[in-house]
């Protein structure tokens, strides 16, 4: 799969997957703030399986 998520992008996925995961581990919400996993996961790879689905790129064309 190609890169299709970029830089700003990538950095509000980081910011949102950590900040469930971490709710998550601390308690404050329920088991369903392991789905923070999933944007966590795309953030670290750069590529978004829905957004080469529906053909978004928010990264640079290279």
């Amino acid at each position: 799969m190609s890169k299709n998520v970029g830089g700003i992008d990538r950095l509000a996925r980081y910011a949102i997957g950590m900040t469930l995961i971490a709710m998550t581990l601390t308690g404050f919400i329920g088991a369903w703030g392991w789905v923070g996993l999933v944007p966590l996961l795309t953030a670290v790879f750069g590529t978004c399986p829905l957004y080469s689905l529906l053909g978004i790129r928010t990264c640079k064309v290279n």
